[in-house]
């Protein structure tokens, strides 16, 4: 008959002193109290797992009581009944700890940042971790990526909406970008920003009134399309949600500047607002209507020419008075506001970057350096940017319900992501 160990006591642990060399209280089971030479008590475990005699640590007394230690023991003798080392099953709960520390939302934020920052003006970089830190950190910062569920993320931009509009969709827009890139790198599975589409008001554009959310669009594009005015009027509707271009540079477009070998249109600098040169990728859809519009207007010098006069371009509240016409107020939209839909929906429901989105707009971006980027920056992520806007354009104008356009979100998001990816592998 096998020795029964009597059990201690914390009367005796408390009385056990240090002696010259390490010794064991027992208390049965496998679970002994080590006292070392320098006064220190710590509990361990003797068990044997596939033949082999192995030790497994349960921290110090009195940080682990008397009665806590005997729980971890008897939650080890449990794995070893099921055939589990219990000294490997702590090992794997601390590194899975370990990752869940290096992949908080804080972390993989600050990894993104450090990643892209030279891509933004200090300034521009400096405000968007600014946010972060400020608005984002404090509810979401030590929580595993890969955990937060839409409610969460909610909760934190209903509380910046409480402060500005404006800051909680940039807020929105920034927390999409640091979950697509913990997506493209295995951080987390999904992206919980275009669930909360509908769960938040729009944002808000100013005087340049245009329909951002995707169940608007769809009929404005279905509208377009079957305008019964002018022919080179109806190709300016087509074309301005697909160039996003400011009015004015739309309808001084002239034929010389169209490079179909090249597939893109140059504008001139002294044509544009910032005065600085530009490029447009042409879509196979912009491509086509530019081609059609071409049997009418090509002899001439302008793309869009005037009504009365090939010598003129067609006059500046052409495309305006289209829209009334197709009974849209110019609280519903106006001909700038197709840079604001764009802007908005590539964003925010396509999740393409802000920066490439921004070049696109020509909007005055610099690089680290201060220094202007070019018309060409950006150019190859320009071009497929644009192709999936048109072909995203495209899918909408055929949706008529909801589930529908849910779907081509969908789709349309996973084309941009599974680009993004790419592009930081090959980065």
């Amino acid at each position: 008959m096998p020795k029964r160990i009597p059990q201690l006591s914390v009367l005796k642990i408390d009385n056990a002193k240090a002696r010259d060399k390490a010794y064991k209280l027992a208390d049965g089971y496998g679970l002994y109290l080590l006292v070392t030479p320098s006064g220190g008590k710590l509990w361990q475990m003797q068990y044997r797992f596939d033949g082999k005699q192995k030790v497994l640590s349960f921290r110090a007394y009195p940080a682990v009581s008397l009665k806590a230690a005997r729980e971890k023991r008897d939650e080890a003798k449990k794995l070893l009944a099921v055939g589990l080392d219990p000294g490997q099953v702590k090992k794997e709960k601390k590194k899975k700890k370990l990752e869940a520390y290096t992949n908080t939302f804080e972390a993989v934020a600050r990894e993104w940042f450090e990643r892209f920052k030279s891509k933004w003006t200090p300034t521009h970089g400096a405000r968007k971790l600014a946010g972060l830190e400020k608005d984002v950190f404090p509810s979401l910062g030590q929580r595993p990526i890969g955990e937060i569920k839409p409610p969460e993320l909610l909760k934190v931009l209903c509380q910046i909406e409480t402060r500005s509009l404006e800051i909680m969709h940039k807020a929105k827009c920034t927390c999409g970008q640091v979950f697509r890139y913990a997506v493209s790198t295995g951080r987390a599975e999904r992206n919980p920003v275009p669930e909360l589409r509908d769960a938040l008001p729009p944002v808000k554009n100013g005087h340049f009134a245009a329909p951002t959310d995707p169940k608007k669009v769809a009929p404005l594009m279905r509208t377009i399309y079957g305008y019964q005015g002018s022919f080179v009027v109806k190709c300016a509707l087509k074309l301005a949600p697909l160039f996003f271009i400011r009015p004015g540079e739309l309808r001084k477009a002239e034929w010389t500047e169209i490079d179909f070998v090249e597939e893109q249109w140059n504008v001139p600098a002294e044509k544009m607002k910032m005065k600085v040169a530009h490029t447009v990728p042409l879509s196979r859809q912009a491509i086509a209507i530019l081609h059609e519009l071409h049997t009418l207007t090509g002899h001439g010098k302008y793309v869009f020419a005037g009504r009365r006069s090939s010598l003129n371009c067609m006059s500046d509240n052409a495309v305006n008075a289209a829209l009334r016409s197709m009974g849209y107020t110019k609280d519903d939209i106006v001909g700038h506001g197709f840079r604001a839909m764009a802007r908005t929906i590539l964003a925010e429901v396509l999740l393409f970057r802000v920066d490439i989105i921004e070049h696109q707009l020509a909007h005055a971006v610099k690089d680290p350096n201060g220094v202007a980027y070019n018309r060409t920056t950006f150019l190859p992520q320009r071009r497929h940017m644009m192709q999936v806007w048109a072909d995203y354009l495209d899918a909408l104008k055929k949706c008529t319900t909801q589930d529908e356009i849910s779907s081509v979100n969908k789709k349309y998001s996973t084309i941009a992501l599974n680009a993004y990816s790419t592009m930081m592998m090959e980065a």
